[in-house]
């Protein structure tokens, strides 16, 4: 008798994912179901695997989103995190396991206590961040712990950037994931971070002129600004009392200086739409932001704006996105700033067939043990494939996968709705990541503690 995981959604990241369920479906027993709202666009291969069953499903469609969840024995959700709160809901009256990639929503957990009562699994943040962040920093930090030690600082990057073999545009930078949370990112309130006991917020107009810089052997030197809220990871990680506590995206250096440049302009702006943005020239859209002048172009006042120098890197970075086209239009109808920006950008930053990206994760632990400070760096490097099997793919898929395996084989047995910080659940995933070239190298370093490179007195 097979057992049936039912995925919802099949966009971008699950080409690993889908993958890993069919190649395991014999000796494992599995019929996989994918639910998707354009099955045509799902790989023949795929459909036409013995093992896989592939319908059209609208999820605002009860009766068919119901029916589907009773026929299986798990569901993923691969869908936006705004969806999941629906498939929780009727995973929860079918009695379903449940596995998403997404944050835990307070609508999630406020399902928790009846969860537990029905004995499920409902497993979040296991894709690669939020998820292969979490196991990796608990790993390093329980281990720690185990010996005695006591976690003073800890700071945590990841990025979705372009491989060096692809990297061949002067931003350094190609969409790898959803570009619309690109173009929005650090929106919604300011950054909130520990920096040696003082609580530190950082508005979202200064966000990207607040960076930390490091460098990965071998991959060279990148940039890091942070997080919206990096304080939320304390209770999760048991860090109540840690001195810095820090999360942030990572980019090549010169990325952030250089998107800083919209921020100021206010294309990134969500809010308001632009009236007649339909037909509108890229030209035309970058003048709305500037001063009228009867006399100076657009390229002169914008310059004059932003205080751009005609040698400066900078200029040949907006120079390179064809904002001053007045060709290249604007298909949108009563578009915001953010979208026209983000179809702007598209068009350059897009992954072409053969390009790889590549995943970058990096951890600092600094820790007290027998009277000493101590640090441990560890770093993850992950490069695609190719358009299709990118390392974002790989790394947000696999993790899900291999979860939903060890919960359907009653390894990872504790109920409730929660995310992969206890042994019993990241010990095995990241065991087996590991055979799938998802790998971190720790270095023992001098304990520096907070930014090194700056010589005040860190107030």
């Amino acid at each position: 008798m097979s057992r049936n995981i039912l995925v919802i959604g099949a966009g971008k990241s699950t080409s690993y994912l889908l993958d890993y369920f069919l190649e395991k479906s014999e000796e494992e027993k599995l019929h996989l179901t994918i639910g998707d709202l354009k099955p045509d666009s799902i790989s023949e291969v795929i459909r036409n695997h013995k093992n896989c069953t592939v319908i059209e499903l609208d999820i605002q469609n009860e009766a068919a989103r119901q029916k589907a969840i009773k026929e299986s024995d798990i569901v993923v959700s691969m869908l936006p995190a705004f969806l999941h709160s629906k498939i929780a809901v009727d995973c929860l009256a079918l009695g379903k396991h449940l596995v998403t990639a997404s944050y835990v929503s307070d609508t999630l957990r406020g399902l928790d206590e009846a969860v537990k009562e029905k004995g499920l699994v409902f497993m979040n943040e296991v894709g690669l961040d939020p998820g292969i962040d979490h196991m990796s920093a608990m790993q390093i930090i329980d281990r720690i712990r185990d010996q005695g030690g006591k976690i003073v600082l800890f700071e945590s990057f990841c990025g979705g950037l372009v491989a060096p073999e692809s990297d061949n545009n002067l931003w350094n930078y190609k969409f790898t994931w959803n570009p619309r949370n690109v173009v929005l990112a650090g929106q919604g309130g300011a950054a909130k971070f520990i920096q040696e006991g003082t609580y530190k917020y950082v508005p979202y107009h200064k966000l990207f002129r607040r960076t930390e810089f490091f460098n990965i052997k071998g991959y060279g030197r990148f940039e890091g600004y942070a997080n919206r809220n990096s304080l939320d990871y304390r209770e999760a990680y048991g860090l109540e009392d840690v001195l810095t506590l820090y999360r942030g995206t990572m980019r090549r250096t010169g990325f952030s200086k250089a998107w800083n440049m919209f921020v100021q302009l206010g294309m990134t702006d969500d809010s308001y739409t632009v009236e007649n943005s339909e037909n509108m020239s890229y030209r035309e859209f970058t003048n709305l932001f500037l001063p009228y002048s009867p006399t100076d172009s657009v390229e002169l006042k914008l310059r004059h704006y932003l205080k751009i120098d005609q040698d400066d890197r900078m200029w040949e970075k907006v120079l390179e996105l064809n904002l001053f086209d007045d060709q290249k239009i604007i298909p949108l109808k009563n578009a915001t700033p953010a979208q026209i920006l983000q179809h702007i950008l598209e068009d350059s930053w897009t992954l072409a067939d053969s390009d790889k990206d590549m995943i970058v994760m990096y951890h600092k632990f600094g820790y007290e043990l027998n009277g000493k400070k101590h640090q441990i760096d560890a770093n993850m490097v992950v490069i695609g494939e190719n358009r299709t099997y990118t390392a974002m793919a790989k790394t947000v898929g696999l993790p899900v996968a291999i979860a939903t395996l060890a919960i359907l084989n009653k390894k990872i047995t504790t109920p409730g709705v929660q995310i992969p910080i206890k042994k019993e659940v990241y010990e095995p995933i990241l065991k087996e990541l590991k055979s799938y070239g998802i790998d971190f190298k720790e270095l023992e370093v001098p304990y520096l503690g907070y930014n090194p490179d700056s010589a005040s007195n860190g107030d």
